[in-house]
């Protein structure tokens, strides 16, 4: 075994969901110490960690294909995937050039320890997924994000039948409470303004008695941090009393991501989702009449296995004449360990492309409606980058805002006024 002493130089990249982000955050100020010095995914570095997503086949070919780039452009570089698709495809990725760590998620916290000593084999490391509840050693601060995301929960029960999720992250579990807050305090001293609140499955998030609910009236306590957006959540875990939370005075903001999937009933039966179109129907309705300008986002699938033009036009009928401010488009993907790749009547390539088209179409008039209602009003944003002469932000509900400006905005909160839709943001005044 070989000793490394020398000063290395080391990147990270995230493929996947906010889950994924949280994650790497943690493993990169993981690295934090005078051996290594971290650098930018474009330069050159002596290892490259990517975290891995494996959700679709798509996710799959983007670590592939990052992995040659790197290889090609620096083919002395030692790269570890790390993460979804590490602990599901395990040896099968050490076929891919430079390859010398595949670490798993029961694992990839302790791949500082991991990468100290290097074999002269490629390593695979991916033992089972503990059940236990869980904590985390250190803070996900992010130096290159205004927003911070916070890990809460991690795994899945609900076994879907399209997903593997279940068998990349294991079953769900939740995380120590007071370990949340202490995270959260960190992340409001570094200066975080704003948590997003992630996880495989966060409704479901239990503590020794602790709820999601008890977690969010906590973190509200915390007086630097000013907003706790929740990413997405599954239809049957939000509690209607989240919902109420929001049309107060919360630091909550008014945001709800909630997958629907498919909008004929036939087909959330085959998936194993836990509701019906009418149940996800009646509590979006709700949550838009209680809540004032709240953005509801979803994701769908397109092309699950004996989707029928008339199962498609379901779907597209239900986002369309329901307050669903945009969609996640995705096409199905057969994976390997999931229960639907048993399925016939598998829908053909053009036909998916066509189908996922003509519903992104959608989302994008449905997002411009949703802005047009807020023109002329003057939420707070929180800005997040410059980009030539203009600064960027986000409201609470969701709208990217832009704003010409000589001051330094950077993570400030400051109104705006929303005046005029370019493209996909909102330019506005500030206040």
């Amino acid at each position: 075994m070989i000793k490394q002493t020398q000063t290395r130089t080391i990147s990270f990249y995230t493929f996947g969901c906010r889950l994924n982000q949280a994650e790497t955050a943690v493993i990169e100020n993981s690295f934090k110490d005078p051996q290594y010095t971290i650098v930018d995914i474009s330069q050159p570095a002596d290892i490259v960690v990517i975290n891995t997503c494996t959700v679709t086949e798509n996710g799959d070919a983007d670590t592939r294909h990052l992995v040659h780039k790197i290889s090609r452009l620096n083919p002395s570089a030692q790269i570890a995937l790390v993460g979804c698709q590490a602990q599901i495809q395990k040896e099968k990725l050490l076929d891919l050039p430079n390859i010398h760590w595949v670490v798993g998620n029961a694992k990839k916290f302790d791949l500082a320890q991991i990468v100290q000593a290097v074999d002269i084999k490629p390593q695979v490391i991916t033992p089972a997924i503990p059940r236990e509840s869980f904590s985390i050693a250190l803070a996900g601060i992010d130096s290159r994000h205004t927003r911070a995301n916070l890990k809460i929960q991690d795994g899945c029960d609900f076994f879907c039948s399209f997903c593997e999720i279940p068998y990349a992250r294991g079953r769900a579990r939740s995380r120590n409470f007071e370990n949340i807050l202490q995270e959260a305090e960190i992340l409001t001293a570094a200066g975080h303004k704003e948590v997003v609140l992630t996880g495989i499955n966060i409704g479901t998030y239990m503590f020794e008695g602790k709820t999601l609910l008890d977690v969010i009236d906590a973190l509200e306590q915390i007086s630097g941090l000013k907003r706790i957006r929740i990413s997405s959540i599954e239809p049957t875990t939000v509690p209607k009393d989240l919902i109420q939370k929001m049309r107060g005075t919360s630091k909550l903001c008014r945001y709800l991501h909630i997958p629907l999937q498919s909008g004929s009933n036939k087909i959330l039966n085959q998936m194993e989702r836990k509701y019906t179109v009418e149940e996800f129907v009646e509590f979006i309705q709700f949550a838009h009449k209680t809540v004032p300008e709240i953005c509801i986002g979803t994701d769908v699938i397109v092309g699950f296995p004996g989707e029928t033009g008339e199962d498609f036009q379901q779907t597209f009928d239900v986002l369309r004449e329901n307050p669903i401010d945009y969609v996640h488009v995705f096409s199905y993907s057969k994976r390997s360990l999931a229960k639907s790749r048993l399925l016939k009547n598998e829908i053909s390539a053009p036909t998916k492309k066509q189908r996922s088209q003509i519903l992104r179409d959608l989302s994008n008039r449905k997002r411009r409606v949703f802005q047009e209602r807020m023109l002329q009003t003057a939420p707070e944003v929180l800005f997040e980058e410059k980009k030539k002469d203009t600064w960027l932000g986000v409201t609470d509900n969701y709208i990217r805002v832009k704003v010409r400006s000589e001051r330094n905005l950077h993570n400030l909160l400051v109104k705006v006024q929303l005046q005029q839709i370019e493209n996909q943001t909102v330019a506005g005044q500030l206040l």
